[in-house]
């Protein structure tokens, strides 16, 4: 079944439903950092959910505090094929960088934020996946994480699956921070403590994005292989 958000968008219903002007999307557009829209009848732009999802990102790392040349360098080196999914995956990982992501919220408030109405047993499963925490004032929530766990929701994939799948990218990633703060030890070494906190905070997007392009080119390898029996790119 087709869902409101795969139906062809106007530049308006685009700009809506980002919440941001038609200018910002022209905007954007004239600088290259969103794709041209499909031209239909009457000449007529149409956007797609990749649209919505890449000027989502913008918009994220505008609020990071990015300035727009960053936001063009850090788009330049985003594959040219990720869809609207591989974009939310890359908004849920930038909304992290914020120091304090996560607020108590109300059942509507997180509805809001999930982008849609939750039944009781997807909060469960948010829940079970640490998304999010039920409490007597309503539910913590990590918000740099809610879209990517609500997501997940539609993944048809068992619970058990999916935690599983949780603990095996938390034990791998912890893994290759541990390397890389011991490979970039030396170099800061002789450093001021003050410099040292200026490189993390410079270099942290630029390793997450590396880590995350990494790991999405490999998953299409391996699923690839997997259901295709096409050799893996060597």
């Amino acid at each position: 079944m087709t869902t409101e958000t795969e139906q062809p968008l106007t530049i308006d219903e685009l700009a809506a439903r980002a919440g941001v002007t038609v200018r910002t999307v022209r905007f954007y557009g004239t600088r290259g950092l969103l794709p041209p829209p499909a031209i239909g009848p009457r000449r007529v732009g149409h956007y797609g959910r990749e649209h919505l999802a890449r000027l989502e990102l913008i918009e994220e790392l505008q609020q990071q505090g990015m300035t727009l040349a960053a936001i063009e360098r850090y788009l330049d080196r985003l594959p040219p094929d990720l869809d609207a999914h591989d974009l939310a995956v890359h908004r849920a990982v930038v909304a992290s960088w914020a120091p304090e992501s996560t607020a108590t919220v109300s059942r509507a408030e997180l509805d809001r934020r999930a982008g849609r109405a939750l039944t009781d047993g997807d909060v469960e499963r948010l829940v079970a996946m640490g998304v999010i925490e039920a409490g007597d004032g309503g539910y913590r929530a990590d918000l740099g994480l809610l879209r990517l766990g609500v997501g997940l929701l539609d993944v048809p994939l068992s619970q058990e699956a999916i935690l599983a799948a949780r603990n095996v990218l938390i034990e791998h990633s912890r893994a290759a921070a541990h390397e890389l703060s011991r490979l970039f030890h030396d170099e800061v070494s002789e450093r001021a403590a003050q410099d040292v906190r200026s490189l993390s905070a410079s270099m942290q997007p630029v390793i997450v994005q590396a880590l995350l392009t990494t790991f999405q080119r490999s998953l299409r390898e391996e699923l690839r292989e997997w259901l295709g029996g096409v050799p893996r790119e060597r």
